[in-house]
């Protein structure tokens, strides 16, 4: 599934098309997604201007001119592509051209700026949905969010209070997404092998006794923001379906420390040890026995 830099990336991409443009045509090809859409989707949407295009951890959140929102989730194999008249992508380093199977064509948008947005999602895991701004304190799938990783509010802090008294291990905590909303499976194995802690460490550890923030807390967080930051630059990272909104694949999984890199040589300097991969709720985890601890 898409993390929040692939989402982030996603997000630039539309935005030049999408934001300050109305959507002249709206289009739900099929009845649903994940979710059924609303029956008033398609009208809610067209001839809406969008006035901004922001993100909110792994959604998409599209501003109306009518005071509505489109919250858009990517799900497991959901992409959007911009086609444009004058479109002529030129095959990079890193592109490679997407599926010609329009089938999974299930969502079209028609933008004043000249493009067409097509969303398509073979799995159909992804999913759209309209709501009032009014609302969305209290719409279920937004509600209970954690901090953004890459905002203010975002610190070591913040990490240490949501932590202290937790028995769970420290990764199960960072994907916790009402500690803190975006982070999943590979950014945080990343984040853990850059601040050389233990995916098996017990949350609790990154507070004192007063709750207070311990280095352990103030290193993770900083390799939060980094390996985040690095990803968002490379346009995050393609493993199965990820693709930006250009073709172009992303490529941060040419730089990963540990993630998918079972029994090949840690790339801490002066380590030596082997990266190792086991199951932990659910997922599997990529981490280096000897320098995180």
């Amino acid at each position: 599934m898409p993390e929040l830099p692939e989402v982030e990336t996603v997000r630039r991409g539309l935005q030049p098309v999408m934001e300050g443009a109305k959507i002249l045509v709206a289009e739900a090809r099929r009845p649903d997604l994940r979710f059924p859409f609303q029956p008033d989707f398609v009208a809610r949407l067209q001839g809406q201007i969008v006035t901004g295009l922001g993100r909110r951890a792994k959604y998409l959140m599209a501003d109306l001119a009518s005071g509505d929102v489109l919250l858009m989730h990517l799900g497991m194999s959901g992409s959007f592509r911009v086609i444009k008249p004058d479109n002529d992508v030129q095959p990079g380093e890193f592109h490679y051209p997407r599926a010609k199977d329009s089938t999974h064509d299930h969502v079209l948008f028609r933008m004043s700026s000249g493009a067409d947005i097509v969303f398509n999602d073979p799995r159909r895991f992804g999913y759209m949905k309209v709501i009032a701004r009014s609302a969305l304190d209290e719409e279920p799938l937004l509600r209970g969010l954690g901090p953004e990783p890459l905002g203010n509010e975002f610190d070591a802090a913040m990490l240490a209070r949501a932590c202290a008294g937790k028995k769970t291990n420290l990764k199960a905590a960072l994907l916790d997404q009402r500690v803190v909303a975006g982070l999943g499976n590979i950014y945080v194995c990343e984040a853990l092998h850059r601040s050389h802690l233990s995916p098996r460490r017990i949350a609790a550890t990154l507070a004192t006794k007063k709750d207070e923030p311990t280095d352990h807390a103030k290193r993770l967080v900083g390799a939060i923001h980094t390996v985040l930051n690095d990803a968002i630059k490379a346009g995050g990272s393609s493993l199965r379906d990820h693709r930006q909104t250009s073709g172009e694949l992303g490529y941060f999984q040419h730089s990963f420390k540990v993630y998918d890199r079972e029994d090949e040589i840690c790339k801490t300097p002066r380590c030596g040890g082997i990266v190792k991969r086991f199951t932990q709720n659910g997922r599997s985890t990529f981490w280096c026995s000897k320098c995180q601890k």
